[in-house]
């Protein structure tokens, strides 16, 4: 791959595993310096070692703003400027409504709504100023259409998408776009956990449960998290500049 991304520093949350582990590899392959940022520091020091160029790594709760700027200020002082954002780091979660509580409800928009606010809010004032950058949301089919037993999560990810076109017409004159990928179920240890919790409730056979998740999809198949990668790559590199305020579905035709 060129180096395309030379020069750009990259941020992505919820980068120790999954989706944004595949994200940031491919930032990385692409040049760009990348800044890993989540909870749980083992795992993204394992992650980075992996990377292809120097990783920073960084801890912290998206849904905390003083520790978020905090770990901003890290990355820019370890790796410049962040002028590439992947808003990946989320929760998914089901509970009937009924059962969904105000703490229920809060802790998923917080996690899912609320971090990427955070993040993106740390980061724009250096993009607005170079008039460059690029940010990407990582929403959820979730977020384009519903899906039983996940008010909540949908309400967040229906809410990413909502803030990513706004802010697409805020920024649209200043060399900054903001775009979402809708990756449908796709084959991460938070999915595998979901099969075996799907099996536990119901007493279904794990190759049961995982069946019903890839029903969604009509390629029936769990999407890749390089697929999802190698779409936020693509809006990130030359050429792309006049893709923004999209929601783009990594899904196998699940939605349209």
């Amino acid at each position: 791959m060129t180096q395309e991304l030379a020069g750009r520093h990259a941020l992505v949350t919820g980068g120790g595993r999954g989706i944004g582990a595949a994200i940031a590899q491919a930032l990385s392959a692409a040049g760009a310096r990348v800044t890993l940022l989540g909870r749980t520091t083992a795992q993204l020091d394992e992650t980075a070692i992996g990377m292809a160029g120097s990783t920073v790594t960084v801890t912290a709760d998206v849904t905390d703003p003083k520790q978020i700027e905090r770990a901003f200020a890290e990355a820019r002082n370890a790796a410049g400027e962040v002028s590439i954002l992947v808003n990946n780091a989320g929760r998914p979660a089901s509970r009937p409504l009924a059962k969904s509580d105000e703490d229920f409800w809060r802790q998923i928009l917080e996690v899912n709504l609320t971090g990427t606010y955070h993040c993106t809010r740390a980061a724009i004032p250096a993009m607005l100023a170079a008039n460059w950058g690029r940010i990407v949301n990582v929403s959820s089919t979730a977020g384009l259409r519903g899906y039983a037993y996940c008010t909540a999560y949908c309400a967040a990810k229906h809410g990413v998408i909502g803030m990513t076109r706004a802010l697409a017409l805020e920024v649209a004159k200043t060399g900054i776009t903001v775009n979402a990928v809708c990756p449908g179920y796709t084959d991460t240890g938070v999915v595998r956990d979901a099969i075996r919790n799907i099996s536990e409730k119901t007493a279904r056979s794990e190759a049961d449960a995982r069946e019903t998740l890839v029903s969604f999809n009509p390629q029936q198949r769990l999407v890749k998290p390089e697929e999802v990668a190698n779409a936020v790559l693509w809006l990130c590199r030359p050429g792309s500049e006049s893709v923004t305020g999209q929601s783009i579905a990594i899904a196998g035709g699940e939605v349209t």
